[in-house]
């Protein structure tokens, strides 16, 4: 391994990540971005057919227009955008680089990677939270027909499918497949779909649970998972159904054991990194977090429309002090 010095290393190649990086390339400091996945990594698991909630320009950073054909962009248009924009400000970028740790040692961080070493002044983690699912904890749920990520329906053509949640990603997951010729269950342990899934996705999913099109089952968990069967229960009683395939798309989370271990301080509640002043920066004097990963467990407060603006303030405020 080698050892390299920078004055910021941003962990994290999504929107926010790009977009602190960006602001440190326009003040013309040294910086890399190291990213364990490919660029906006996240958003390679989002559902291939998937559209945003947002509108062009609300994702756009670096002041490069987005460009796209309707009025909601498509999951594609994302990736070829922020690919594009890395590209014109040629940002330093350590794809596929796993981060092991990250210390303090003497005036610098260290950072070890799977790759190398590096060292540096300042630290914005903006790692968000889609790469870790909020697990079940249930027999079978390790079995390979099971799945917290959903990407496209095709080939689940005539299977027997279970879809475990209630919010946009479950709704999406479960009219999807059931236009692709899926038999589709629905499961939730709450008494009815979130009030937060699109309003164009809610009614249709209402619609097709009430004429039978798709089975739904509220006040329900999902007891254990077998090869050909999940067993469910409800306050009064228990009972199986037959099944192929599990999507278990119960939410996700930051990964609090890594901002834990580099000695960021969470809320005992939320789990969000606490914060010492208004430029995201944690407990830890020179370490900034950035990106929906400021609001731990409450992700559906910070998306990329506003989690995009604190690089700016983070860049901002890292070059007032270089300057000092």
């Amino acid at each position: 391994m080698s050892e390299k010095n920078f004055d910021i290393v941003i962990i994290g190649a999504g929107p926010a990540g790009l977009s602190a990086a960006i602001e440190a390339a326009k003040s013309n400091l040294s910086f890399c971005v190291i990213e364990k996945g490919s660029i906006v990594n996240s958003i390679q698991y989002f559902p291939a057919g998937m559209t945003f909630f947002s509108t062009p320009e609300l994702l756009e950073i670096g002041e490069l227009p987005f460009t796209s054909a309707k009025m909601r962009p498509t999951r594609t248009e994302g990736l070829e955008y922020y690919t594009r924009v890395a590209e014109y400000y040629k940002l330093n970028l350590k794809l596929f680089e796993k981060v092991v740790s990250l210390k303090k040692k003497s005036e610098l961080f260290e950072i070890t990677t799977s790759k190398d070493i590096y060292r540096t002044r300042f630290v914005i983690i903006a790692t968000g939270y889609y790469d870790n699912p909020n697990l079940l904890g249930i027999p079978g749920e390790e079995l390979s027909k099971v799945s917290h990520f959903y990407n496209e329906p095709y080939q689940f053509f005539h299977q027997k499918v279970l879809v475990i949640g209630a919010k946009n990603s479950a709704a999406i997951a479960a009219l999807e497949l059931f236009r692709h010729g899926a038999e589709v269950t629905l499961v939730h342990r709450g008494s009815s779909l979130s009030e937060k899934i699109k309003y164009w996705i809610l009614p249709d999913l209402q619609n097709r649970i009430k004429e039978g099109s798709i089975t739904a089952y509220f006040n329900t968990t999902v007891e254990q998972i077998e090869l050909d069967k999940v067993h469910l229960k409800t306050d009064r009683h228990q009972f199986s159904i037959e099944n192929d395939i599990v999507f278990a798309l119960t939410g996700y989370h930051p990964d609090y054991e890594f901002l834990r271990t580099s000695g960021i301080e969470l809320d005992n509640e939320t789990f969000a990194p606490l914060l010492q002043n208004n430029f995201f920066e944690t407990n830890v004097n020179g370490i900034f977090v950035a990106g929906s990963i400021v609001a731990g467990k409450n992700n559906n407060s910070i998306f990329i429309e506003n989690g995009r603006m604190h690089g700016r303030e983070i860049i901002s405020e890292i070059v007032k002090r270089i300057l000092k």
